[in-house]
This record gives structure tokens, C-alpha cells and sequence, in this order.
């Protein structure tokens, strides 16, 4: 039984279905606080300033991560304007990049089993939801999954494939760091051990390779340091060793942390993802004797070999990432794709087959967990106080209603043996597409784009905008300005480095927000909890706006 019989068609059918749950009313809603704040405002200011070296967060040098994605969404900004559309083509494209780099994997297996593989990957709940906010880490994900497909096409094929795997090597550094060639390295280095084809190794390193993997991420780095002698240290030492190995960025979790997100991760594929990795595990008994076997390094690699070296795909980077002192759910998303993928082997060869059975038992497990799933979305609303419970409730009822068909009748229909790949395919868009309503309520309490309109009347060029002991990430982009922030202590956050480094003016305490609001037309944002301050400071105001739905932020002015 085979979807598709070519793989034209299959590729244009996953570019189709993908685009239009990614980019369909992408930017319906505003920038969420504070990552797409930040990934929106740093491109803004590169665009403003023309360095395109730098990169700087409300004026002052911000090395946290490198430049490709900055420049990225510049480039998104410029071609497409400022707006919320703009600032997540970005991270929607490489989804989709990302996806096809899975179909580039499996398409030895079929075009069938590539299409199934990549779109379950692309339609995987954790990949769904970082193609809708504007991170880094798809954009990471989407190269090295060029890296990974590339230099393993290119290790056991044509030299020109492992040259093109190093430069997507250099686009992965450029995005992320260091992990962009650590990851790559161990997973690799893991696999040619382990199928003892050590001539790799010698192969592996390529001049032409290292070159194209220096052409692409050398001259940024060298520009960066030689502008900036104080990028070294707190980029590669601060930034990689010291928040990997200690809790300087207090994002800890415990070992088992991602182990527990992966099964909503991969709704609406999590029991056929299983199954996968189940049947991929199984097919390591024949991985001796295919190694006792092989005549030559370079032969291809056997369904074992490769089933081997996707498993490592996944179990390196989480295994890396749970050892970190430091875990965030999105740095999953690079071990997403060879999950998928092994889950389309799996779903392909079980229809092959006829094996309803088995199919219907991973359709069975995803089903138990989208019930769940819906059930928690419906009764929610009445256990919490940070959204509006009415429109919560009956978002929830709508969406967690339609998780839970999306569960169940693909089940239904595998039960009967019908065409059970096929309507899981349209359940999973139908679920995605429901759970894409959640981000504009998600944005009502976590965006400042209201205030920000509210404000935008208020301020002329000689205004000074001011922020009170906080830092809305996303007010500079919408008003297109640098704003000052005021706290105590020289403490701002992750932009205190920067602060330490310039000491600009606009970075000021309570005592020099008197001597502004004296001298200066001023417009100031802050919670309604800082008004008391503000009245002890001596300042007189006028409160020119509200939002409740947001922190219940307020807008006073002076004159």
C-alpha cells in the first residue's frame, strides 16, 4: 500500500500541507514576552544602526547567542516590513526546512515512508509551536538536520554531500553556538564506533569541508571579536560552559525533565513515534553480523547501521541536554526529526503490511493522550486567574473538544481498517490549526503590543519612553525607539553585561528618573504595583492608559 509513487509528488504534498498549518495567520496575534521581544528588537536595531556585527538589545551589546537568526529576521524586517508576520517567517521557514531535511533522510526508504516520516516531524506538537514563535532553536533544529543528513549521506556516499553537511555545520554555530558542531561530533563519532568503520574518521576530515565549514562561520566570529574584546569571555565561557555546567542561569531541571515532555512533544504521533523507536531498537539484533559482514567502510549502511545512528540522533541530544544544569523545552527540537522519521518507517511498513494491528495500537497510546490532553484544555479554565476564564472557557471547550476527536477517530478509522493514514493526517492538521487559536489568547496576557498602541500617540521624537523596573522586550520594536529602564543597583537583567560594558545614559536608577522627569517630556510604563514608588519619588503624572489583560501595566505621562 503505497501513498505516493513519486517523490515529486510526495515533497510537493508535504510542502503544501506544512505551509498551510505554519504560515497560515502566522501573524494573527502579538509578540509574546519576552523571547519574541527580544528575537524582533535585536533585528530592528541591527537595521536601525547598520551593524550587522553587534548584535545589541535596547542599544547595548548582547552576546548571548550569535548572529544567523538576527540576521535572519533583518532580513525578514527589510524585505517584508516590521510586523508580527515578518519577525516569524523566519522561524516558520525553517520548520519547513527543517521537515524537508527529514524527507531528505528517509528517502531511501521510499517516498511514502519519507512524506509520513517528515510530516510527522513537521506536525509534532513541540515542532508545531516553536514554527509560531520567533526562537533560535528552530532555526537550529532546521540546520542541523542538514548537518546530521548531509555528512551521514556524505560519510557513506559523495564527497560534495559531506561538504555541504559542513557548511550547514557553520550555519548551526552561527545560529546557536558550539552545540552546532559538539552535537554533530559525538552523535558521529558515537556511530563509527559503534559500526567500527574507523576509515570515516580519516574521511570525515575533509580540508574542503573544514574550509566550508570556516567560510561560513569564521569571518562573523572573527569580525565579532575583533569589535568586541570582551565577546570571547562572555559568549564561550559564560554563555556555553558556565550556564552547561552550574546554574548561573537558573533554568534547572531534573535529569528526567525532557523524558517527560517528549510524549506531548510528539502528540499527535507520540504511540507510532514509540513504536518507531521500538521496531528501530529491535533492528540492532542483526547490527553485528551486518558489521562482521561489511567488506569495505564506505558500503552503504545497512537498515541496522541506520536505524542505529537515527536512535543516537535523538538519545545524544537528550542525554547532553539532560546532563545540563540548565534545560528549556525547546532545546528538545533538534532530536525531533530522526523520531519522526523512525515513526513514518514504522507507519509506512505497518500498512505495507497490513499490520493494522500494530498500527492501531500506536493510534491507540497518541489517543489515550490526546483524551487526556482535550480533557485538561476543557476543565482548565476554571483552575486558573491569568486569563480571561469566559474566553478561556470557551476556547478550551472548542479545542480541547477537538483534540479529543483528533484522538480518537483516527483510532476509529485504523480499528476498521480503512485509511487510517490518511485521516490521521488531515487529524493532525485539523489539531493543530485548533490549538493555533490558543497563541492570540496566550498574547492578550503575555503581549505588550496594546500598550504599546495605547503609548504610540503619546510619544513625539523628543519624547523620552521610559520603563519602571522591568523591560518589555517588545515595546522598542513597536515604537521603534530604545527605551530608558530604570532599576536599582546596576541590576538589568540579562542586559546587565551590556550595561557594564557602555554605561549608557538611558540605563538609569530612581534619583536620575527625578532629574528626566523634571527636564524631559516623559512617557513611563510600569506595573500598578510601582505607583505607590513613583508618588514617594515626588513625581507628578497623568495615567494616559491601561491594560488589564497585560500585568495590568499602566502609561503615565508628565505634560
Amino acid at each position: 500500500m503505497s501513498t505516493f509513487r513519486s517523490h515529486a509528488a510526495a515533497l510537493a504534498a508535504l510542502v503544501t500541507l506544512l505551509s498551510l498549518v505554519y504560515f497560515y495567520n502566522l501573524g494573527g496575534w502579538g509578540l509574546i514576552e519576552p523571547d519574541e521581544g527580544r528575537y524582533s528588537e535585536i533585528p530592528r536595531e541591527m537595521i536601525a544602526s547598520g551593524d550587522w556585527v553587534t548584535p545589541r538589545l535596547n542599544g547595548v551589546k548582547y552576546f548571548e547567542k550569535p548572529v544567523m537568526y538576527y540576521w535572519m529576521v533583518a532580513s525578514s524586517l527589510k524585505a517584508f516590513g516590521p510586523s508580527e508576520l515578518s519577525a516569524r517567517i523566519p522561524c516558520a521557514a525553517s520548520a519547513l526546512l527543517g521537515a524537508m531535511g527529514t524527507y531528505a533522510m528517509g528517502a531511501s526508504y521510499g517516498p511514502s515512508a519519507a512524506f509520513l516520516g517528515a510530516f510527522i516531524t513537521g506536525t509534532g506538537f513541540l515542532w508545531f509551536a516553536l514554527a509560531h514563535i520567533t526562537l533560535t532553536d528552530m532555526a537550529l533544529g532546521a540546520f542541523m538536520t542538514l548537518s546530521m543528513v548531509l555528512i551521514f549521506k556524505g560519510l557513506t556516499g559523495s564527497r560534495p554531500a559531506l561538504w555541504l553537511g559542513y557548511a550547514a555545520m557553520g550555519l548551526s554555530v552561527l545560529t546557536k553556538g558550539l552545540i552546532g558542531i559538539v552535537l554533530p561530533g559525538l552523535v558521529f563519532l558515537t556511530w563509527i564506533a559503534l559500526t567500527r568503520r574507523w576509515r570515516l574518521i580519516l574521511k570525515g576530515i575533509s580540508p574542503v569541508g573544514i574550509l566550508a565549514f570556516l567560510g561560513v562561520a569564521g569571518p562573523w566570529f572573527y569580525r565579532v571579536i575583533k569589535a568586541n574584546p570582551d565577546f570571547a569571555w562572555f559568549f564561550f565561557v559564560h554563555e556555553h560552559l558556565l550556564r552547561y555546567s552550574t546554574m548561573v542561569s537558573n533554568r534547572y531541571q531534573p535529569w528526567w525533565f525532557f523524558l517527560a515532555i517528549l510524549p506531548v512533544a510528539l502528540l499527535p504521533w507520540t504511540g507510532t513515534v514509540l513504536q518507531g523507536v521500538v521496531s528501530a531498537l529491535g533492528e540492532l539484533r542483526y547490527l553485528r553480523s551486518d558489521v562482521s559482514s561489511r567488506i569495505r567502510d564506505h558500503e552503504t549502511p545497512s537498515e541496522a547501521e541506520e536505524a542505529l545512528f537515527m536512535l543516537l540522533w535523538a538519545a545524544v541530544i537528550l542525554a547532553f541536554f539532560s546532563a545540563s544544569r540548565s534545560k528549556l523545552i525547546p532545546y528538545m527540537v533538534p532530536a525531533m526529526p530522526p523520531l519522526g522519521l523512525l515513526g513514518g518507517i514504522f507507519l509506512d511498513r505497518g500498512l505495507y503490511g497490513r499490520r493494522y494491528g500494530a498500527v492501531s495500537l500506536g493510534f491507540g497510546i497518541t489517543a489515550v493522550l490526546m483524551v487526556l490532553l482535550g480533557a485538561a484544555l476543557i476543565v482548565y479554565p476554571s483552575y486558573q486567574d491569568r486569563f480571561d476564564p469566559q474566553a478561556l472557557r470557551q476556547l478550551g471547550a472548542v479545542v480541547g473538544s477537538v483534540t479529543i476527536a483528533c484522538g480518537v477517530i483516527p483510532l476509529g478509522v485504523a480499528l476498521m481498517r480503512r485509511s487510517p493514514v490518511a485521516i490521521g493526517c488531515v487529524a493532525a492538521i485539523v489539531f493543530l490549526l485548533a490549538m493555533k487559536q490558543v497563541f492570540p489568547l496566550v498574547a492578550q496576557a503575555r503581549s505588550p503590543k496594546a500598550l504599546a498602541s495605547m503609548a504610540q500617540p503619546l510619544v513625539t521624537p523628543d519624547s523620552r519612553v521610559i520603563i519602571y523596573k522591568d523591560y518589555d522586550q517588545a515595546i522598542p520594536f513597536y515604537l521603534n525607539r530604545t527605551v530608558t529602564l530604570v532599576q536599582e543597583g546596576g541590576d538589568y537583567g540579562e542586559l546587565t553585561f551590556g550595561y557594564r560594558a557602555e554605561r549608557p545614559s538611558w540605563f538609569t536608577d530612581p534619583k536620575g528618573l527625578q532629574e528626566m522627569w523634571q527636564a524631559e517630556a516623559c512617557v513611563m510604563i510600569l506595573r500598578p504595583e510601582y505607583l505607590q514608588e513613583i508618588q514617594q519619588l515626588g513625581l507628578k503624572y497623568q495615567v494616559a492608559g491601561q491594560d488589564p489583560a497585560y500585568y495590568g501595566k499602566m502609561i503615565l505621562v508628565n505634560r
